[in-house]
């Protein structure tokens, strides 16, 4: 293992420490399983999408824009960069104070962290700001789960996002003329 990669262990180690008694804080874990469960499959995004097209927020358009580019988002994410890397996650069994589905996918990139980071850039192209900040604070609450219910390590998620926020980069340039 090279210098990096023991750096990024270092740092994913100390930042499970620090997460560790939040495991056990009942409140906590309730928010931890729920955030990763409705980030399952980026579903969360999808109903997100619908609910914002019947209320009007969004467009109809905008929505089915919404849903198939997080489905290009994820075949790239999951069919793509993640059968590069094959990290382990941080637990085989998973953890017993958590109920969330256990991926067989590599652990680096989190794909929910991805997913997450791509609907909210591509959201943030439609919305005005208070939707906006509330899309990024779902965002962060999913990818920040994905380590609390010990899925995915610290940098999985981080680059999970950062994957995530170009893809969603990349795809707003595309999406600025959809409905509105």
């Amino acid at each position: 293992m090279g210098k990096f990669m023991r750096r990024v262990e270092a740092i994913d180690n100390a930042c499970d420490e620090l997460i560790e008694p939040l495991r056990n804080f009942r409140p906590a874990v309730y928010v931890f399983n729920t955030a990763s469960a409705v980030g399952d499959f980026g579903s969360i995004w999808h109903v997100l999408g619908v609910v914002g097209a019947v209320s009007g927020v969004l467009d109809w358009s905008q929505a089915l824009t919404l849903a198939l580019l997080m489905g290009v988002e994820s075949l790239t994410l999951n069919q793509g960069v993640k059968r590069i890397f094959r990290r382990s996650r941080p637990t085989v069994a998973g953890d017993d104070r958590f109920t969330v589905r256990r991926p067989l996918t590599s652990s680096f990139p989190s794909g929910h962290s991805s997913s997450a980071f791509f609907a909210a850039v591509i959201l943030s192209g439609w919305l005005t700001a208070p939707y906006i900040v509330a899309t990024f604070v779902l965002a962060v609450i999913i990818a920040t789960s994905r380590v609390a219910v010990r899925i995915h390590h610290v940098s999985d998620v981080v680059a999970g996002a950062a994957v995530g926020s170009i893809l969603g980069a990349i795809a707003v340039n595309f999406t600025r003329t959809v409905g509105g």
